[in-house]
Order: structure tokens, then C-alpha cells, then sequence
């Protein structure tokens, strides 16, 4: 009867190990994670698109984190081969309507993701909290999905950007700033993106915030020459595009952020 005993809380055992192992495992790599630092499909996005203007707040402490972020080594941008010639026919689009793409981000490396999810997890660290998310408690960052274990900047077709006026040489007004976590920044915020259309309607706001039309218009001046040439928004981010068609949907790239031997 003894024996017996011991083998079935064996068993027991085993199935715990097994379900925290899976759970680990789950949490580490999430599903679908494939790894690699295989940078040979990559280009400097400054080779595809020369006149951008990079202003990489990852390298930098002007950032949500306020630190620089790890895998960040130089203050440069990296994109596939296959977004960055998108990404060319974009910026003589907007170059037509006197306008310059201007680079917040673009590749982004496993470890950088890693350093937002250690980063999310430490309640205490609100030193940036009045600059990007002021109305919202920390603890819900995870649950309202603005901190993910993954991201589709580490499949290297994603870009987070703005557009630069030619003509009052400034930053175009979005009524918004870049990484500002909140409903302010969904691309339906005061208006319909998929007519074009300023409502308003600033409902989601949980402090009243508003845009105006001009501020919603300049939005939907980059949305649509990004929609034009083959890229996909982000429905929270209004600065956020990824390629339609992007040439690594399930790769999750680990090489650091610097300027490539070509």
C-alpha cells in the first residue's frame, strides 16, 4: 500500500513539474517565438530612405522608460530590405506634399522588449509617469496590452513615425506625442480614420482630452500614404504601420540596434 502511495504522488509530481514547465515556458517564449540573429535580410533604413529624419528615443532617455533601452547601441534605425523599399515609395509620396518621414523607431531587438516587460513589472519606477501615461496606473499596463512580452518591431517590419513640414521646418502638430499611452492616441480618437472624417468625439478620454481637426487631418496624412504603399496601422497607435505583406511574420530577431557592415 506504501508503494502505491509513493507512485502516485509521483505521478502527482510529475504532471506539476510538467504544468509549471509549459507555464514557464509560456511566459519566457511566448507562442510562436523563433529566435534568431540573423541580420542579412536588414538594411539601415537611412539606405532606403536617405532625407528621413531619426530621432531614436530608444537610444535616448526620453522615453517612457526614461533609461536607454537595452540592445539600443547606436542612435541609428534598422528595417527588412523588403519594408524599407515601402517605406521609399512612402516618403516620395508625402516628399510631394512637402512633407519628410521622421523615425521614432523601427527594428527593435528581442532584448529591448524584455527591458519594457522588467521595466512594466517594477510598480515603484513612475519617473516618466507625467510625460506618456499620466492618466492611467501602471499596474494596468499589462492587462490593457500597452506592455507585451512580443512585439512586431522585433519581426523588423514595423516603423513608428511622424512627418516633418518642410515649410514651417517643425514636427507636423498631431495633437499627441509618440509612445503617450492612452485612448488620445488610437487613430479613431475624434474622428473615423476610415472615412477621413473629425467627429469630435473625445468620449474615451478619461480626462476630456481633445484634438482638433487639423490635428486629426495630419494624422490622416500619414495613415493614408502609409496605407497607399503596403502598410497596415496599429488601431492604438496612430504613428505605428506595419508591413501588409512582411517578409518575417513568425521571427523574432535578437542582433542589437547599430549600423550594419554592408
Amino acid at each position: 500500500m506504501r508503494q502505491k502511495s509513493l507512485w502516485i504522488i509521483a505521478a502527482i509530481l510529475i504532471v506539476i513539474c510538467g504544468v509549471c514547465l509549459f507555464t514557464c515556458r509560456t511566459h519566457s517564449e511566448p507562442a510562436g517565438f523563433n529566435p534568431t540573429d540573423d541580420n542579412s535580410e536588414f538594411i539601415t533604413l537611412t539606405d532606403a530612405v536617405p532625407d528621413a529624419i531619426l530621432e531614436i528615443r530608444y537610444f535616448g532617455t526620453y522615453n517612457f522608460v526614461g533609461a536607454r533601452i537595452d540592445g539600443y547601441l547606436e542612435p541609428t534605425a534598422l528595417i527588412t530590405k523588403k519594408a524599407g523599399e515601402a517605406l521609399r515609395a512612402v516618403s516620395e509620396d508625402v516628399k510631394a506634399q512637402g512633407y519628410r518621414l521622421k523615425i521614432y523607431d523601427a527594428y527593435r531587438p528581442q532584448k529591448g522588449v524584455d527591458h519594457f516587460v522588467r521595466w512594466a513589472a517594477d510598480l515603484n519606477d513612475k519617473k516618466m509617469k507625467p510625460y506618456f501615461y499620466p492618466d492611467l496606473d501602471k499596474s494596468v499596463l499589462f492587462d490593457q496590452e500597452y506592455i507585451m512580452a512580443k512585439s512586431g518591431h522585433t519581426r523588423g517590419s514595423t516603423v513608428d513615425l511622424t512627418l516633418f513640414d518642410m515649410n514651417t521646418e517643425k514636427e507636423l502638430d498631431m495633437g499627441g506625442t509618440f509612445d503617450w499611452f492612452g485612448p488620445e492616441s488610437h487613430p479613431d480618437f475624434c474622428g473615423n480614420p476610415e472615412t477621413g472624417e473629425y467627429t469630435g468625439d473625445n468620449s474615451k478620454s478619461p480626462t476630456g482630452r481633445s484634438i482638433t481637426p487639423e490635428q486629426f487631418q495630419h494624422r490622416m496624412i500619414l495613415r493614408q500614404a502609409m496605407l497607399r504603399h503596403g502598410f497596415k496601422p496599429l488601431d492604438t497607435e496612430w504613428w505605428h504601420f506595419t508591413l501588409k505583406d512582411e517578409p518575417f511574420p513568425d521571427t523574432y530577431f535578437t542582433f542589437p540596434v547599430r549600423q550594419l557592415n554592408q
